[in-house]
């Protein structure tokens, strides 16, 4: 008898430390090595460009109660951003040596942006969008990076992020990586327009739009099916609009979509069609959306105008006056 119970015993712990060692080898956070980036002469003005369109100040610049005086230049984070799994703190990403990404390689930030990985190997959590910034092209990433480095560096970290057990183990994100981390670099749809594949760039890759106006599923990835259709906000206190033409409708009766006018005007200055003005998250949306060209808001219209209607999860009653 004691024999068998020694046998298995045996058994259990070597089930167990095999299971160990494949979790420790699938979950190992992915790197871009600097091998694979050939020889490139950056483009900043590129690079502003996909700043502006990434909203990358809206949660990186440093908060300052009075909105109208934040400094889009100076990203050194600290903005709160709550979730059901509890509070991330954004991160310092100003050229600041201690406390940003002063010290990062060129193959870093790639590797933060594609694969969520960051400088010391660890996994970055997906409040950080990149499973969207994955689909963004190598150079468009290159340059991004070199124009945060023409930013003012902004010492001072920021505080550690404050999240439930056992949400905070960055080893469980490989797990989730492995769910819900697909897909490369954007490829252009040869049976579409370049201004079609423009915006379709813009919005599924830097833009990251479906992060916000997707619902996801109890892990937080994005319900696929019910993408762009609308959801919850991460703390559930607030709801993020349908954009696909069931949500984007003249009104709550009208059954006339927004036209690609309607919506290139809108990311320009946050009116409405119907006179009313874009509220909550959406102004810090507008507020990057206002500094691309036209052609690119335009692009981005085309595209928003073109894509299949979907049916989100209702949204509470709104309550009343």
């Amino acid at each position: 008898m004691q024999r068998r119970w020694r046998a298995l015993v045996i058994i259990a712990a070597i089930v167990v430390v095999a299971g160990f060692v494949a979790f420790w080898t699938v979950t190992i956070p992915a790197t871009v090595p600097a091998s694979a980036l050939p020889a490139y002469t950056p483009n900043v003005a590129n690079g502003k460009t996909m700043f502006d369109a990434g909203g990358c100040a809206s949660c990186h610049a440093v908060p300052n109660k009075d909105q109208d005086k934040v400094d889009r230049t100076r990203l050194g984070g600290g903005l709160a951003l709550p979730t059901s799994f509890g509070t991330f703190y954004a991160p310092n990403i100003s050229p600041d040596p201690n406390d940003g990404i002063g010290r990062w390689s060129e193959a870093n930030f790639v590797s933060a942006l594609w694969d969520g990985t960051a400088r010391g190997g660890e996994h970055l959590f997906p409040a950080f969008p990149y499973p969207s910034y994955r689909h963004m092209k190598l150079d468009d990433v290159r340059d991004l990076f070199a124009y945060l480095k023409t930013l003012p560096p902004v010492p001072g970290k920021t505080r550690r992020h404050d999240l439930a057990f056992p949400f905070g183990i960055r080893r469980l994100v490989g797990i989730w990586k492995l769910l819900f981390l697909h897909g490369g670099p954007f490829v252009p749809d040869p049976s579409k327009s370049d201004e079609y594949n423009r915006g379709a760039y813009l919005v599924n890759g830097p833009g990251h739009c479906a992060e916000c106006h997707s619902p996801r599923n109890v892990l937080g990835g994005i319900i696929d099916s019910e993408r762009f259709a609308g959801g919850p906000t991460p703390d559930g206190k607030d709801w993020v609009p349908n954009i696909t033409p069931i949500g984007l409708r003249q009104g709550d009766n009208a059954s006339d979509p927004w036209s690609e006018k309607d919506i290139a005007s809108f990311l320009d200055d946050g009116q409405e069609p119907s006179g009313d003005y874009a509220g909550g998250a959406m102004t810090e949306v507008i507020s990057n959306t206002s500094l691309l060209s036209a052609q690119d808001r335009e692009a981005i219209a085309l595209y928003i105008a073109s894509l299949p209607p979907r049916q989100g999860p209702k949204p509470p009653p709104k309550k009343k006056d």
